[in-house]
């Protein structure tokens, strides 16, 4: 069957907040949920951007058994692998073995506070490559030291790693990144519902000689609301970013140079890519593709604080049963 998840938008909602929804979606009956990991949001209309670690560690403790997940962590320039390795050990034996550490080479809108530059997406890729497999071999308990061209580890152990270490979901966009990272994961993470993705990973694993079964696990933002106008403002308010697809936002460096690549950008084109109002059923078309493309775990992510608590009260538990009346 496919799972059905909510997103924790940390650009939108404050820490206590993000908490909050967090335990009225499980109670709403979503199958996981997913943060983003950000130090900054996309546009200043959204306001927000706190720690994503210590908001999930809280969330562990209000929630006993949805999955949890970061979409995603960039582990190469503002944290250092082997941190990553450590944070997400830790998760996992807070939240009882239900996280998975989504991962992917990241956007220099928070990558680049650390004041070490954004490499070129060559680089990133290679970087990404030792970061998956630095936190793989931690994730082992043993002791590493590792001595790659862009990652030095000197001596490390996980000392609180769980039984059965953490799954590791990794982001790819097209097929030089799915033959370089299927063999390094557990489950494929992608923000387009392109079956050519799907089967691309498949295929590289088994062509890896890896056998166990993977997930494909992807996300689409939504602007449900009783007011359809309103539901556009606020998606054209602070969602206007996604229309620059992920080859250009993951150059841009700050809120104000994606405010000036999306001037132009109007309501009617974020609506045409973004179901806005009450329509569920829109909102279910919406999500076919990525089914129809084989993908086994879709993330919503409903658009701006505002109506967030309205959403989880009126409309996700007759979302998830359209959703899943609809889906394989």
């Amino acid at each position: 069957m496919t799972n059905f998840g909510y997103t924790l938008m940390t650009e939108q909602s404050g820490p206590r907040e993000l908490v909050g929804y967090a335990a009225d979606a499980e109670r709403r009956g979503f199958d996981f949920e997913v943060s983003s990991d950000h130090y900054s949001p996309w546009l200043s209309a959204q306001g927000h951007a706190p720690y994503a670690w210590s908001v999930l560690g809280a969330v562990s403790q209000v929630t006993e058994r949805v999955e949890l997940m970061t979409y995603v962590t960039c582990p190469i320039l503002r944290y250092h692998p082997a941190v990553v390795a450590q944070k997400a050990a830790t998760l996992q034996v807070l939240s009882g073995g239900r996280f998975t550490l989504g991962l992917g080479s990241g956007e220099n809108l928070n990558e680049h506070v650390v004041g070490q530059g954004w490499p070129a997406l060559d680089a990133r890729q290679e970087m990404f490559a030792e970061a998956v497999e630095i936190i793989s071999e931690l994730h082992t308990g043993d002791l590493i030291t590792y001595d790659g061209e862009y990652f030095r580890v000197d001596s490390a152990r996980i000392w609180d790693v769980p039984d059965d270490g953490v799954p590791l979901g990794l982001a790819v966009s097209g097929e030089k990144s799915v033959q370089r990272f299927a063999p390094l994961g557990h489950h494929l993470i992608a923000v387009e519902p392109q079956a050519d993705l799907v089967s691309g990973w498949g295929e590289a694993r088994r062509g890896a000689g890896v056998e166990e079964p993977s997930r494909a696990i992807g996300q689409i933002p939504i602007s449900w609301d009783p007011d359809a106008d309103r539901a556009v403002e606020r998606a054209h308010e602070q969602f206007r970013w996604f229309a620059g697809g992920w080859g250009v936002n993951a150059d841009l460096p700050t809120t104000a140079g994606f405010a000036a690549a999306t001037q132009f950008v109007r309501p009617d084109d974020v609506a045409s890519s973004i179901p806005c109002g009450p329509d569920l059923d829109a909102v279910v078309e919406a999500v076919k593709p990525y089914w129809e493309a084989g993908f086994t775990d879709i993330a919503l992510v409903q658009i701006g604080d505002e109506a967030q608590q309205r959403f989880l009260d009126e409309a996700a538990e007759p979302l998830l049963e359209k959703l899943r009346a609809a889906a394989p």
